[in-house]
């Protein structure tokens, strides 16, 4: 038994029989008939039994799927950077992270599309507990991070994820897409934590830290929805922080958040792939001899990527406006698409609220406050 079996993803070898546990399941007929609604069961059917690679999975099932999201749920997806990248490299994608399934399904989607190397991706295994789900989660190149371990398991898991991330780039040439930090963004403040580069960390064989984060290639990415489908969903958790409560998750929680991820409404979209992190290793190698020093000064670069590239949309400079009662970004947006963000308001937070709108709000506005600090800071 390999030791990074309870992590990994199917091999292509194992395919075929996942497909055939999986194929007369309600959700993969319903994922089907939503991806070719003109499509027999039976046509579908043939062809997803003589699927034998993930590759051709994705690419014959899981691409269109996505392409049919956009098409129901999206005003289209636009992208930069990725004239920059080499086919047949493999890259670590460091991302902010907006929504559980939608952000690597994008990438990924953008990366078979310019010819390069699509991801093996970070998953909670908090997210994938129906049986159906982890089976599809490994089906599409989803490896598990481990949750809810005591300290001691953690640090294992780890090192195991660790080793698992350096094996995929560095010998089976497979890009990786990780979030910058755990969970999604809720609060629209896409910070880097550091903890998450001291985990990547740890499958290094290096003696100077800043040659093994050369050597792995990273790439910081983001990803702007103009609309959050699952913005209302996120309010909960915000309301328990700001009243400094514990919160917990509703039993179904993150599959309701899952699915409304996929099909509710973002209108355009954009992901920004930015420069392989190479120049700046160096001046933070020469800078700090203290590996703790070091990984906080990436963590940085890392942000400033991210913040200087995050596609600002008329939704953002709206929230910025009403939150602070002014009209500074007036000029960035119409009349139209402002009584549009306000119906929304309306429709999916209670007005009598005040922690709810604040919190909204600022969700959307905290991209152009976080951006105006970058800008003011270079």
């Amino acid at each position: 038994m390999s030791k990074f079996d309870a992590i990994r993803p199917f091999y292509d070898a194992e395919i075929n029989e996942a497909i055939h546990k999986v194929i007369n399941h309600p959700m993969m007929k319903a994922l089907m008939n939503f991806t070719f609604p003109d499509v027999e069961d039976a046509v579908w059917k043939d062809q997803l039994r003589k699927t034998h690679s993930i590759r051709d999975f994705q690419c014959n099932f899981i691409y269109h799927s996505i392409q049919k999201v956009l098409e129901k749920s999206s005003d289209g997806l636009t992208t930069s950077g990725f004239e920059k990248l080499e086919s047949n490299t493999s890259y670590l994608f460091m991302s902010n992270h907006r929504d559980i399934i939608l952000d690597t399904s994008l990438l990924n989607t953008c990366l078979f599309e310019h010819g390069l190397v699509m991801t093996a991706s970070a998953i909670g295994d908090n997210l994938v507990k129906k049986a159906f789900l982890h089976t599809l989660a490994k089906m599409n190149r989803n490896f598990l991070v481990q949750r809810g371990l005591s300290p001691r398991e953690m640090l294992q898991s780890s090192k195991l994820l660790a080793e698992y991330i350096g094996q995929l780039l560095l010998r089976e040439n497979r890009s990786v897409w990780i979030a910058q930090r755990e969970g999604r963004t809720k609060d629209g403040n896409d910070m880097t934590n550091p903890g998450v580069l001291k985990m990547v960390a740890m499958g290094s064989d290096e003696k100077n830290l800043m040659d093994y984060f050369k050597k792995i290639k990273i790439v910081p990415v983001s990803i702007s929805y103009e609309y959050d489908p699952t913005d209302a969903l996120k309010m909960p958790q915000l309301m328990a922080e700001a009243n400094n409560e514990i919160y917990i998750k509703e039993e179904n929680e993150d599959f309701t958040t899952l699915l409304s991820g996929i099909m509710g409404q973002k209108k355009r979209i954009h992901i920004h792939v930015g420069d392989v992190l190479d120049k700046e290793l160096d001046i933070i190698a020469a800078q700090f001899d203290n590996s703790n020093k070091q990984i906080q000064a990436l963590a940085q670069v890392i942000d400033e990527s991210i913040l200087s590239t995050y596609k600002l949309w008329p939704t953002n400079y709206i929230a910025f406006d009403i939150l602070n009662k002014t009209n500074t970004y007036s000029h960035l947006y119409t009349e139209n698409e402002k009584s549009l963000f306000e119906r929304r308001l309306e429709m999916r937070i209670d007005h009598d609220n005040p922690v709810a709108l604040q919190g909204f709000l600022a969700m959307y506005a905290n991209p152009v406050v976080n951006k105006l600090k970058h800008q003011n800071a270079v």
